[in-house]
């Protein structure tokens, strides 16, 4: 089989190897799509603080079980499946106390083990989920993300009839905003940079969408949530600028929710969080759970999809697709690699 390796910064080869064995729990997927993600990006060009060179990408992914080992009981041949990537080690404080999302010996298939770039993958049968009947593949590939943001909407709380501002309006961001409109927030607002994304954020039913550049973000706070402001900030941009931006934005006593990957140390203002005695609450990944309440969302179209979905590549096209990522800029949201 073929499979593609990120040797170094921007370079991609592609080499011949041989098809995976199976051992008994593990069933074996031929890959149909993989979605590339903001930490893909960054990994590509070096700026990944947790993915390092070489490394075969991929941890948003979709495809078919083409073999199973002789444990394995819940899959079929011909099931479409994707996949919750994710290895730990079962024995660590985290794991035992059932967060083993934040294993202390996590390796994330695509990012720390080799993903999906590649034309089979065997898995343990323990991470595979069934895509429900008339669920496309560009859709398994998006369980991912949509459980990025079912987690991250989860560490507030409840949401429901919550003022929820989302930093960030990249698919992350998007997700985030309307997971939390999906779980009944009140209202929602989004924030970024970029007039394309904001509209993408509109279609998708965002209460409102704002452009951080042009417009006072704590007078449209106040006008369009009232003088109390925020129940909850999720930062989903992992910048200097929009962490601190979102402490100044909070009101006292209310959440931050941290999505966004940091590939520079930020110097924040901790002085505010202490005085306003403000929660910062990291969120990195999800749980099966998770993955779960994704696929349901995504089942009953409370969440869109298709207005994130910019473009399709084929898997000989992978070092394409990150220049397209790069010529496009902030028009593009989801791109795919297609087997």
């Amino acid at each position: 089989m073929w499979q593609a390796i990120l040797e170094s910064p921007e370079r991609i080869v592609f080499k011949e190897v041989e098809k995976p064995a199976l051992s008994a729990d593990e069933v074996l997927i031929k890959v149909k799509r993989i979605g590339i993600c903001g930490s893909d990006i960054k990994a590509y060009y070096g700026k990944h603080p947790y993915i390092k060179c070489p490394i075969t990408q991929g941890h948003e992914f979709s495809g078919l079980i083409v073999g199973k080992g002789k444990e394995v009981k819940k899959f079929a041949i011909d099931d479409r499946v994707t996949v919750r990537p994710q290895l730990v080690c079962g024995q660590c404080s985290p794991c035992r106390q059932g967060n083993y999302h934040i294993c202390n010996e996590l390796r994330v298939i695509g990012c720390q083990a080799d993903g999906a770039a590649r034309e089979y993958m065997n898995i343990p049968q323990s991470l595979v989920i069934k895509l429900p009947k008339g669920m496309s593949y560009e859709e398994g590939a998006m369980v991912e993300p949509v459980a990025v943001a079912v987690h991250a909407t989860g560490k507030a709380g409840r949401i429901r009839g919550r003022k929820v501002l989302v930093l960030g309006a990249g698919t992350i961001g998007n997700l985030t905003a309307q997971v939390a409109k999906a779980r009944g927030a009140k209202s929602v607002m989004i924030t970024d940079l970029s007039d394309d994304r904001l509209h993408v954020a509109r279609e998708c039913g965002v209460d409102w969408a704002l452009n951080a550049s042009q417009a006072d973000l704590a007078d449209c706070l106040e006008k369009n949530f009232g003088p109390d402001k925020a129940d909850v900030i999720v930062e989903c941009v992992g910048e200097e600028k929009t962490i601190n931006q979102a402490i100044e934005l909070a009101r006292k006593g209310s959440d931050i929710i941290v999505v966004g990957v940091f590939d520079e140390k930020p110097q924040v203002d901790i002085g505010l969080v202490q005085d306003r005695e403000l929660r910062l609450i990291g969120s990195l990944m999800y749980k099966d759970e998770d993955y779960r309440g994704a696929l349901k969302l995504i089942q009953s179209k409370r969440v869109k999809l298709k207005p994130l979905m910019s473009s399709t590549f084929s898997f000989r096209e992978y070092p394409e697709a990150y220049k397209f990522i790069e010529k496009s800029k902030d028009k593009v949201m989801k791109v795919f690699i297609k087997f």
